[in-house]
C-alpha cells in the first residue's frame, strides 16, 4: 500500500519543482506508472482476504478494484485538461496538478479506511479539492451555483452520517469494521434505530445520487472542466456505492424492513433519469442524467445484500467508470472544436471525424451493455438478483434497459449522422486524444478476458 500511497503523495512536491515546460510531461508518466503498480491490489486480493498496512489501513475485494480506478483515473485526468490549461500561467497549472493529486490522496484513503470515523473523515475531505476544480475551472458564471449545490446536498446528508457513527462508537465500543461485523450492533424497530439506519446511509445515497437526491449531479458534471466531469463519474459516484457496501452489514437486522422506499426510489428512477435523457439538448447533461440512471440499479442490487446483487454492483461500478468517462472525455473534444454542447449544433461529425465517431461507437457500445462487455455482466448479475428478490422488478429493470439503448442510440446518432451546420469549421484530433481514449477502453477490453479480478469470490 505505501508503494503506491506515498508516489502519490510525492507528486505535490515534484509538481512544485518541476520546470514549467517538464509539468505535464514529468507528471503524466509518473502518475502512468503509479497506476500501473496499483495493478497488482487486483491480483492479490483475488487471493487473499485481506491486507492490512495498519489497523485502520487495509485492502480487501471489494476497495481494491476502487482503488486501481481511481489511480488509473490520475493520469487521464492531467492528459484531458492540457488543452483547456493551454493558455493558463504556470502557477495555475501547478495549482492544479497539485489539487486532483490532492483528491486522489483522498480517494485512496477513503477506499483503504478500516476505522469508520476514518472513513468519514476521508470521504468528506474530497469535497474541498473537487469544489475546487468546479469552482475555479470551470468555464461559466453558473460554476458558482453547481458548487453551492454540490456543498449544500453533500454536507446536508453529511452530518446524520456523522452522528450515527458516533452512536455506533458508544453501542459497539469500536470503530474497526473487521471487528464490528462479526459482533454488529442488534437494534430493535424503535424510532431511534429507523433514524439511525437512513442517518448511516443517507449521506451515501446523496453521493451515488439517489433519485430525488440527485439535483446537484447535472448542474456539477455541467458546470465542470472536464477533470472535475471525469472525476466525478468515474470515482467520486464510487464512493457512494463503496460506502454503502462497508456499512450495510453493520445495519443488516432492520435492512429487509427499512429498505423499500430507497429501493423503489432507485428502481423507479432508473425508469425517470432514462426518459429525461431521451429529451436532454445539452450533451454533458444527457451523460449525467445517465450515471443516476446507471447508479440506480447498482443501489438497488446493493439493498438486496445478496451476493449476486454485490457482485453486480462492483462490476456495473467498474465499467460506468471507465465508460462514463470515456463519453465526458468525447463530450470535451466535441466541445473544443465546436465550442458548444447543444446536439443540434454539433451534429454529421463522421464526415470529418471518422476515427473520433469510432471511439464514440464504441463508447456507445459499452454504455447500452452490449455483449460482452463487462457493463452486460454488471446488469445481469443485478437484474437476476432483483428478479430473485421480486420478479415484478423484471418490468422495471427491463424497462430502463430499453429506454438506456434508445438515449444512447440518440446521443450517438445525434452527434455523428445528419448534416454538417455550415458554420462550424473542424481540425483533426490530436494524438493525445486517441491515447485517452484508448487508455479508457483497453481496461474494459481486458476485463472481459477475466472479470473475476473485480468480482467477489
Amino acid at each position: 500500500m505505501l508503494k503506491i500511497l506515498l508516489p502519490t503523495v510525492m507528486l505535490i512536491p515534484t509538481t512544485i519543482m518541476t520546470k514549467p515546460k517538464l509539468l505535464f510531461i514529468s507528471f503524466i508518466p509518473l502518475s502512468i506508472t503509479i497506476a500501473t503498480i496499483s495493478l497488482i491490489w487486483l491480483k492479490s486480493s483475488s487471493t487473499s482476504k485481506m491486507m492490512f498496512l495498519n489497523l485502520s489501513l487495509s485492502i480487501d475485494q471489494t476497495s481494491a478494484p476502487l482503488l486501481t480506478l481511481s489511480c488509473w483515473l490520475l493520469p487521464l485526468l492531467a492528459m484531458a485538461s492540457q488543452n483547456h490549461l493551454k493558455y493558463e500561467p504556470t502557477l495555475r497549472k501547478r495549482t492544479f496538478l497539485i489539487t486532483i493529486t490532492t483528491l486522489q490522496v483522498f480517494l485512496l484513503l477513503t477506499f483503504m479506511a478500516n476505522n469508520l470515523i476514518l472513513l468519514y473523515i476521508a470521504f468528506e475531505s474530497t469535497l474541498i479539492p473537487t469544489l475546487i476544480v468546479i469552482t475555479r475551472w470551470g468555464s461559466q458564471a453558473e460554476r458558482l451555483k453547481a458548487g453551492t449545490y454540490f456543498m449544500f446536498y453533500t454536507l446536508a446528508s453529511s452530518l446524520p452520517l456523522l452522528v450515527s457513527i458516533l452512536y455506533l462508537n458508544s453501542s459497539s465500543l469500536t470503530l474497526l469494521m473487521p471487528e464490528i461485523i462479526p459482533h454488529p450492533p442488534q437494534p430493535t424497530k424503535t424510532l431511534n434505530q429507523t433514524f439511525l439506519w437512513f442517518g448511516c446511509l443517507m449521506a451515501f445515497m446523496v453521493k451515488m445520487p439517489l433519485y430525488g437526491l440527485h439535483l446537484w449531479l447535472p448542474k456539477a458534471h455541467v458546470e465542470a472542466p472536464i477533470a472535475g466531469s471525469m472525476v466525478l463519474a468515474a470515482v467520486l459516484l464510487k464512493m457512494g456505492g463503496y460506502g454503502l457496501i462497508r456499512i450495510m452489514p453493520l445495519l443488516t437486522p432492520l435492512t429487509p424492513s427499512l429498505m423499500f422506499p430507497l429501493l423503489t426510489l432507485a428502481t423507479w428512477g432508473v425508469i425517470m433519469t432514462s426518459l429525461t435523457c431521451l429529451r436532454q439538448t445539452d450533451l454533458k447533461s444527457l451523460i449525467a442524467y445517465s450515471s443516476v440512471s446507471h447508479m440506480g440499479l447498482v443501489i438497488s442490487a446493493i439493498l438486496t445484500q445478496t451476493s449476486l446483487g454485490l457482485t453486480g454492483s462492483m462490476l456495473l461500478m467498474i465499467a460506468h467508470g471507465l465508460t462514463s468517462s470515456l463519453l465526458f472525455c468525447l463530450a470535451n473534444t466535441n466541445y473544443e472544436q465546436t465550442h458548444t454542447r447543444t446536439l443540434l449544433i454539433t451534429r454529421s461529425l463522421h464526415t470529418i471525424l471518422p476515427l473520433m465517431t469510432l471511439w464514440w461507437l464504441y463508447a456507445s457500445f459499452a454504455n447500452m451493455a452490449l455483449p460482452p462487455s463487462i457493463n452486460l455482466m454488471g446488469e445481469l448479475f443485478i437484474i437476476t438478483s432483483l428478479f430473485s428478490w421480486s420478479p415484478p422488478t423484471i418490468l422495471l429493470t427491463g424497462t430502463g434497459t430499453l429506454l438506456t439503448a434508445s438515449y444512447t442510440l440518440y446521443m450517438f446518432i445525434m452527434t455523428q449522422k445528419s448534416k454538417l451546420p455550415p458554420n462550424i469549421i473542424l481540425t483533426p484530433n490530436h494524438t493525445r486524444e486517441h491515447l485517452l481514449m484508448t487508455l479508457h477502453l483497453t481496461p474494459l477490453l481486458l476485463l472481459i478476458l477475466k472479470p473475476g479480478l473485480i468480482m467477489f469470490s
